[in-house]
C-alpha cells in the first residue's frame, strides 16, 4: 500500500470514470483531494469520499480556462500549504474522420486534453519548486501510442502528453519533481459503455488478458507514481492497457 498521509492533490476531470477512481484511491491512501470538474459535477465524487472516512474538497474549474486553474490552485495554497501532486486527468473526445473533421473539433480536444495540462503543470510548478518536491502524473492513451482511425485529434492530443511529460521532466528532475505518464487502454466507462456489444468484443479480442481494465487499476498506476516509492521514476509511460499494446 501506497501511503499518501497529508499529501496534497489535485485532480482534474474528477467526477467520473477514472478521475474519480484516481481521487478516491489518493484518498483511500490518505491524501487530501481536490476534485476539480466543471460546475458542481464533481460534488458525487466529494460525497463518496467523505462518506468513507477520506479528505476531498470539490473545485469548479474549466481547465481550458488559465484563470479558473490558477484561482484554483491559489485556492488550495491558502487552505492547505501545499501541493504535492497533479494528475492531469481532464480529456475529452471529438471523433471524426479527418476529411471530415470540422477546426473546432481540433481545437476542443487539443485545449482540454492537451493544453490544458501545460496550464495546470505551469500553474503548480511554483509551489513544487518552493517546497523541492512533487508529482505530475498525466493520463494519456494507448491510442497516443498506436494511432486509431477517427482520432486524429484524440490521438494527437495524447501523444503530446508523453513528449509534454518527458521535456518537463528533465527540467524540474533537479527540484525533485517527477514528471510521469499512465497510458490506459480499454478501460471500463460511461465512454466505453456506450460502444455496441460487438465492438466490446471486437476490443477485447485485442487485449491478451482477455477482458477490459477498470478505472481502479489506472489508479493504482497513479497511486505507485504518485508515491515514495517511485521517487526515482521520472520521464516514464506506465501502460495500463492489458497488454493491448506491448
Amino acid at each position: 500500500m501506497f501511503d499518501l498521509s497529508a499529501k496534497v492533490a489535485i485532480v482534474t476531470g474528477a467526477s467520473r470514470g477514472i478521475g474519480r477512481a484516481v481521487a478516491a484511491l489518493l484518498a483511500q491512501r490518505g491524501a487530501h483531494v481536490v476534485a476539480a470538474a466543471r460546475g458542481d459535477n464533481a460534488a458525487g465524487t466529494v460525497a463518496a469520499i467523505q462518506a468513507a472516512g477520506g479528505h476531498a474538497a470539490p473545485a469548479s474549474v474549466d481547465v481550458t480556462d488559465a484563470g479558473a486553474v490558477e484561482a484554483m490552485v491559489a485556492a488550495t495554497l491558502e487552505r492547505h500549504g501545499r501541493i504535492d501532486i497533479l494528475v492531469n486527468n481532464a480529456g475529452i473526445t471529438r471523433d471524426q474522420l479527418l476529411l471530415r473533421m470540422k477546426r473546432e473539433e481540433w481545437d476542443q480536444v487539443i485545449a482540454t486534453n492537451l493544453t490544458a495540462a501545460y496550464v495546470c503543470a505551469q500553474a503548480v510548478l511554483r509551489p513544487m519548486i518552493k517546497q523541492r518536491g512533487g508529482r505530475i502524473v498525466s493520463i494519456s492513451s494507448v491510442v497516443g501510442q498506436t494511432g486509431n482511425a477517427g482520432q486524429a485529434n484524440y490521438a494527437a492530443s495524447k501523444a503530446g502528453l508523453i513528449g509534454f511529460s518527458r521535456a518537463l521532466a528533465r527540467e524540474v528532475a533537479s527540484r525533485n519533481i517527477t514528471v510521469n505518464v499512465v497510458a490506459p487502454g480499454l478501460i471500463d466507462t460511461d465512454m466505453t459503455r456506450a460502444l455496441t456489444e460487438k465492438t466490446h468484443g471486437d476490443w477485447a479480442a485485442q487485449i491478451p488478458l482477455g477482458r477490459l481494465g477498470e478505472p481502479t487499476d489506472v489508479a493504482a498506476a497513479v497511486c505507485f507514481l504518485a508515491s515514495d516509492e517511485a521517487s526515482y521514476i521520472t520521464g516514464q509511460v506506465l501502460a495500463v492497457n492489458g497488454g493491448m499494446y506491448m
